[in-house]
């Protein structure tokens, strides 16, 4: 009598996985599902020997497209102790998305002697053929999820280039319309954008336009996202509103990897007021200065603040027959009341004598030079700081915003997440390294003029030993700009009746090697 073969017993763990944790506290959930199935296949395998381990090796809510996962580490860590025979999957793609990692994991399951099947393909690593279907399969499915990607970034540049909306937060002045897909003009906030430009085109510079937003109580877009979460409106800073005015969006166009297209949304701003700030934005930063009009020859221009209220002084005029009457007039009590200022008014030409005698003194003073040098070294070195530690923010968050791009395409291409999401999320993205990288130039510009030579009591002395021998035969537009360089700013305080003067650091540097070029 010929004795019975004994079946070898073939461990099969059944493992499963689900991308998003949606639906799973159901009391039957997709993961049920899937080991159903795959026990369903062990016992119809019940002949060859192959049994179903107990133990459940499911991952809810994490990628297929990375190997951090806890059910499969458990599941490793059991095929390293020789625990399991068989790997048994509902699909393939429940166990890995990624070529490489599926090829990582099956060198893993070769090391072991262990097997993999999946329920719904005709997949069954045990032998040659099901190796090459595993291998074509799943190189069909990169090249299937990598077009997608590639498609997606095309139909995004195509609809850039036609003027489209593709995604983004909502800046002031406009509302994402309730279908998608494009912006409408916030009649409440139009007006305000307007206003902004006007301001800027008007002052020319971006500290006093942010501040005068700051003292209406306006603030950047208030808005609420699809799922009802509600973004408060932030204060204005100069970099926030310089990003707001070289905003193409306002002149009804928009921006794609530099280049500017017609949009289909409405323009806010006139194209010749636009275009205008964006001459005045590039000669600031070109210069450090502005430039502006000045009709009746105002000094100080621009640089002097009141200390009592914290506001800037204005330029201002009257007429008397024929002789004009020039006055520095704090800004604050224009708009607040006079009675708000201990001095909200002061004589131009007494204020602008003051100044200059001040700073001549200086000139012929070497211990006030020392000193005022000393005071100089301390401003610059405060703003490099400030410099300093905004790059190193920035940069944190440029880096960062490129991280999370390149895993929304990774994730593009594995199928984790819809293209329409990934649209919308990577256009955020771009826009918003875009506007860090400019910023960036912009530190980085500063801090190189900041540190091309370090300043010395000789440049204080050349800069400022104009004021006495050259200052009374310059002419009005010579004085001012030599007074742009060298001033940052004018501090009254009219109750003690005092002024300070505080220097432009890289302004003195420049008027030196300006001075030394003519010796």
């Amino acid at each position: 009598m010929i004795a019975p073969v004994k079946t070898k017993t073939v461990r099969c763990a059944a493992y499963t996985r689900k991308s998003t944790e949606e639906g799973l506290q159901q009391e039957f959930n997709t993961l049920d599902a899937q080991r159903e199935s795959c026990e369903a296949y062990v016992t119809s395998q019940k002949a060859e020997g192959w049994v179903c381990l107990p133990d459940h090796y499911d991952d809810g809510g994490f990628s297929g497209g990375t190997l951090e996962r806890p059910a499969l580490d458990r599941l490793l860590s059991d095929i390293a102790a020789g625990q399991v025979d068989c790997v048994v999957v509902y699909k393939v793609d429940r166990l890995s998305r990624s070529l490489l990692d599926f090829s990582r994991l099956v060198e893993v399951f070769d090391a072991h002697g262990v097997s993999f099947v999946s329920v719904t393909q005709p997949i069954n690593t045990a032998d040659s053929t099901g190796r090459l279907m595993l291998n074509i399969l799943l190189s069909f499915a990169q090249f299937e999820r990598e077009t997608i990607a590639d498609r997606t970034r095309d139909k995004m540049s195509a609809a850039r280039r036609r003027g489209k909306w593709t995604g983004g937060l909502p800046v002031l002045g406009y509302d994402i319309h309730p279908d998608g897909g494009r912006l409408v003009v916030n009649e409440d906030e139009a007006p305000m954008v307007r206003e902004m430009f006007s301001l800027y085109q008007t002052h020319r510079s971006l500290s006093k336009v942010a501040a005068e937003l700051q003292r209406r109580g306006w603030t950047t877009k208030s808005w609420t996202t699809r799922k009802g979460t509600h973004r408060p409106g932030g204060p204005w800073s100069k970099s926030t509103l310089a990003r707001h005015l070289a905003n193409v969006t306002y002149a009804g166009m928009v921006n794609h990897k530099g280049q500017t297209y017609d949009g289909e949304h409405d323009p806010i701003v006139p194209k010749r007021l636009f275009d205008e700030v964006q001459e005045i934005l590039a000669g600031n930063l070109t210069t450090g200065r502005h430039k502006a009009r000045n009709r009746y020859g105002a000094l100080l221009r621009g640089l002097v603040r009141c200390q009592a209220c914290g506001t800037a002084y204005v330029a201002t005029a009257a007429r008397k027959g024929n002789t004009v009457y020039r006055y520095y007039t704090c800004s604050g009590a224009q708009k607040n009341g006079w009675h708000t200022c201990p001095r909200p008014s002061l004589p131009a030409q007494k204020l602008e004598r003051l100044v200059i005698d001040q700073i001549r003194v200086i000139g012929q003073d070497p211990k006030l030079q020392a000193e005022t040098l000393r005071q100089v070294r301390r401003t610059a070195k405060e703003q490099g700081a400030a410099l300093a530690a905004e790059e190193k923010s920035l940069r944190k968050k440029l880096d960062a915003a490129k991280v999370e791009e390149a895993g929304l395409v990774k994730a593009l291409g594995r199928g984790d997440v819809a293209p329409a999401a990934v649209s919308l999320r990577l256009a955020q993205l771009e826009d918003e390294a875009s506007r860090l990288a400019t910023r960036l130039a912009d530190i980085a510009q500063e801090r190189a003029a900041a540190a091309d030579a370090p300043l010395c009591q000789e440049d204080l002395t050349a800069a400022l030993g104009l004021f006495t021998p050259v200052w009374d035969a310059l002419y009005p537009a010579e004085r001012a700009r030599i007074i742009e360089l060298l001033v940052e700013r004018v501090e009254v305080d009219g109750e003690a009746g005092t002024l300070a003067v505080t220097f432009h650091p890289t302004g003195i540097k420049a008027l030196a090697q300006e001075v030394a070029a003519c010796e």
